[in-house]
């Protein structure tokens, strides 16, 4: 019997990027149980009507509810009761090639101590429909002052990060999770205090506190459509909510890096930084 894959994608007016994710998705070398997309708040969602054609899809809709109440709504419909199943955390505007879940699902079995898997995330430029042949994210690590970051994110891909590593924390906007290790925290995978940013981060720590590992492995590698290039592109708005999460983060899982957090809102509320 394969094992059972499920995916859960969570969009917010995604109708620029959603039919290559699951254009992707249906080219997958391994089965696939079932896709469920949660709409979490989208001005218009005509483009979710003619998203039925893949197998085993389900959509649902609702207020803008945050990243992490959509991805545990998803998991609930999709996997919660298939423990020895896998669930595939995805963002909207992430590309997978044909063989990653199939890639996915050997690492898993290789190592049998991980909830999470992840690998390369490549940039992608969707309006040339072409790779940037930049790093988005090879795993999340910390500085040694606290700042959370997506290593090597701008860098030129030459074949950097090539070992198997543990992880700190996987990049939210592609982990394969190993559903056993997910079903003690109930309904709440993410934690629904964190309604957008750091969110994959804080489940990645309780995931090791309970003895999980996290596992980078530079043989999964897929590409992800960021929505900006850089800090300066980002909204004042979605950079104050980063800030604030980050804060939450580390009220949540006391530590000495409480006062960069603090540091850091400071700087984003007083000098917009």
């Amino acid at each position: 019997m394969p094992i059972p894959v499920h995916i859960v994608i969570v969009t917010h007016n995604s109708a620029g990027v959603l039919d290559s994710c699951l254009s992707h998705l249906e080219k997958q070398t391994a089965p696939i149980k079932s896709v469920v997309i949660v709409d979490s708040g989208s001005e218009s969602t005509g483009y979710l009507e003619k998203m039925h054609h893949l197998k085993g899809l389900k959509v649902f809709k609702t207020e803008n509810i945050g990243f992490s109440r959509a991805n545990n709504l998803g998991f609930r419909e999709a996997a919660a009761a298939d423990r020895d199943g896998l669930v595939f955390f995805m963002n909207p505007d992430a590309f997978l090639p044909s063989d990653y879940i199939s890639q996915a699902i050997q690492v898993m079995h290789e190592n049998p101590g991980a909830a999470v898997v992840s690998g390369k995330l490549l940039g992608y430029n969707l309006q040339a429909m072409k790779p940037t042949g930049k790093i988005d994210s090879a795993g999340v690590f910390r500085k040694w002052y606290g700042r959370w970051y997506d290593r090597g994110q701008g860098e030129e891909d030459q074949g950097q990060y090539a070992l198997i590593e543990n992880l700190p924390a996987a990049c939210g906007a592609l982990m394969c999770c190993r559903i056993k290790a997910l079903q003690p925290f109930g309904e709440n995978i993410f934690d629904p205090d964190f309604f957008l940013y750091k969110e994959d981060i804080e489940l990645g720590i309780r995931l090791r506190k309970d003895g999980w590992k996290l596992i980078y492995d530079p043989r999964l590698f897929a590409y992800h459509c960021r929505g900006w290039g850089g800090r300066a592109e980002v909204s004042y708005n979605l950079r104050l909510t980063a800030a604030r999460s980050e804060v939450l983060l580390y009220r949540k899982h006391s530590e000495r890096y409480i006062v960069w957090a603090y540091f850091k809102l400071f700087l984003v509320r007083v000098f917009r930084l």
